[in-house]
């Protein structure tokens, strides 16, 4: 059984998923940022790759990611910073980025080099279920990653149990269309989150896209096991206050 499911196993309520960028703020931050996470409280950590044409990222992501990308942060240098991380971190740690630098990295070596340094799981928004079936899945479970595929409000019925049938880990909720960091109101979508609760879904379900504090966090977790923060959180650090500090005080915003 994987940490992710693990996880699932043992809290099935309140799940917390922090997105953050790595080599943002700088480039060695990645594990020094994840530690932080750790210790304030969070369950999961949603590790991003930056790429200069993120399609589901809003404005706040992909300026860290053009930041990353400016302090140097590649694939291969990430693996790197990554090989020992598993001697301090224990929670489930995903790599969320997009097919094109993975694809030229090599997606089997990528896998193989992602599993080496202990990672659980991958979300690729833009890998198709089609790609996914036919090639990429089995190259994924053959190294023992999950992967989580993304609904939104107007993925059918036929579809969400589709992608619940692919999904291994858990399925991220998009709340809105929209990219992260959009404000689209959760009390807007209950209708579409009461449904996927009542789907009957074999895997458990994170709401992502405009949680951002106490308050949206409480309010996705009645529906869902869990919520992802991304935007808000790239949005705390101030290069004028220590990472320590910018971390700290943002999951006590949360938790």
């Amino acid at each position: 059984m994987s940490r992710t499911k693990e996880l699932f196993a043992v809290k099935k309520q309140n799940v917390l998923n922090i997105y953050c960028t790595a080599g943002f703020p700088e480039l060695n931050s990645t594990v020094p940022v994840m530690k932080l996470l750790q210790q304030n409280g969070a369950d999961i950590i949603e590790l991003g790759m930056p790429y200069s044409d993120p399609l589901a990222d809003g404005p706040v992501i992909q300026e860290s990611s053009s930041q990353a990308i400016a302090n140097g942060m590649t694939i291969k240098t990430l693996f790197e910073q990554l090989k020992d991380f598993r001697k301090e971190i224990n929670i489930p740690v995903l790599l969320m980025g997009y097919m094109n630098p993975v694809l030229q990295y090599g997606f089997e070596q990528f896998c193989s080099d992602a599993a080496a340094v202990g990672i659980d799981g991958l979300i690729i928004p833009d890998l198709p279920v089609y790609e996914f079936e036919t090639e990429y899945g089995a190259i994924i479970k053959k190294y023992g990653l999950d992967f989580t595929f993304m609904v939104t409000p107007e993925t059918p019925a036929d579809r969400l149990h589709k992608l619940d049938e692919l999904t291994s880990g858990f399925l991220y909720a998009v709340s809105s269309s929209a990219t992260t960091g959009n404000n689209a109101a959760l009390h807007l979508q209950e209708t579409y989150f009461s449904a996927l609760k009542q789907a009957g879904l074999k895997n458990p379900f994170m709401i992502g896209f405009g949680i951002k504090d106490k308050a949206s966090f409480q309010k996705a977790s009645q529906y869902a096991n869990g919520a992802i923060i991304g935007t808000a959180f790239i949005r705390s650090f101030d290069k004028n206050l220590p990472v320590e500090q910018t971390v700290k005080a943002f999951m006590q915003t949360v938790l």
